[in-house]
């Protein structure tokens, strides 16, 4: 039986404009660059109660695999522990997003 995914809310899409506007991709700012063009990543999918409050701001080439990537980017999928290595615990990088957007998390 497959759960049907949460609906995104307003307030979601603000969240997620506001960490794309403000930090960009976070594992491209780790890198000491700042990449405005993002996809929210869910950490935990996408069924889950607030799981659209559970994500990060990725680019493409640190969110899916993409062969065509030049720049060496590693890909949280389908690379999860060599990205974690490089970038983190990815519960702790919401947590980290959270505050440099000045929002209390709240998990």
């Amino acid at each position: 039986m497959k759960t049907s995914q949460r609906s995104v809310t307003k307030a979601d899409k603000i969240l997620w404009d506001l960490m794309a506007t403000i930090i960009g991709c976070i594992a491209c700012r780790k890198d000491g660059n700042f990449n405005p063009e993002v996809s929210i990543h869910h950490v935990h999918g996408r069924t889950a109660p607030g799981c659209h409050k559970k994500v990060l701001p990725l680019c493409g080439p640190h969110h899916q695999q993409d062969d065509t990537d030049k720049m060496g980017r590693i890909a949280v999928h389908p690379w999860k522990s060599q990205w974690e290595a490089k970038y983190g615990n990815q519960d702790d990088l919401i947590e980290e997003v959270y505050l440099l957007i000045g929002i209390k998390y709240a998990p």
